[in-house]
């Protein structure tokens, strides 16, 4: 896969570049060019999972959708279904006319709605995007946990095994991970600055 340099830091901190230009300052994270998540494939897997590695440290992002971006110019249903499996990314600036799930997304958005922690042979998953239906999951079949570490990493649907395949299957039925238009990338991300008082997550 090819990947654009990162852009110089003033920060130790280190985030995959993938296809997203970007600048960072101290916790600041300014993405450079509008993000085309609903534009399917390789790009759109690799700007979720650089959202979610920003979202993993705690970064605020500043980063705009295209305008143009077909997940949110698309039907209401599909706008809402996108944006609620995306929420606990960081959100969207604003756009001229945008639809109104953008809005919520920005208003209901906060660190900790969605991540995992890793233990010994096992992932456990917490997922509260949705308050009122939260879920914990706890992931230790050898090879639904090997998928999922696979899939942190934007990959094609076609380079896993049929076992891989049917393991996404079930990350995907659960809102676990993201297959865009052939290619899949894990949602939650890796928790690793914890809230004062951590009971908020």
């Amino acid at each position: 896969m090819s990947t654009l340099p990162a852009p110089p830091a003033r920060t130790a901190l280190s985030l995959p570049a993938l296809h997203v230009p970007y600048r960072i300052d101290g916790r600041l994270v300014t993405v450079d060019e509008p993000l085309r998540l609903g534009a399917g494939g390789q790009r759109a897997a690799a700007a979720a999972q650089f959202l979610r590695e920003c979202q993993s440290h705690d970064l605020v992002v500043h980063w705009t959708p295209a305008t143009d971006d077909p997940l949110f110019t698309g039907s209401t249903n599909e706008v809402s279904a996108t944006a609620g499996l995306l929420r606990h990314l960081p959100a969207p600036g604003m756009l001229p006319g945008e639809p109104p799930e953008l809005a919520v997304w920005r208003d209901r958005h906060a660190y900790g709605q969605l991540y995992h922690r890793r233990g010994p042979d096992f992932v456990t998953v917490m997922d509260r995007r949705e308050p009122s239906d939260a879920a914990r999951f706890t992931i230790e079949h050898p090879d639904l946990l090997a998928t999922f570490l696979t899939v942190l990493d934007a990959t094609p649907v076609a380079c896993l095994s049929t076992t891989g395949r049917e393991a996404v299957d079930l990350l995907t039925t659960e809102r676990l991970a993201w297959v865009t238009d052939g290619w899949v990338v894990a949602l939650p991300p890796r928790i690793r600055r914890w809230p004062v008082p951590c009971t908020d997550i």
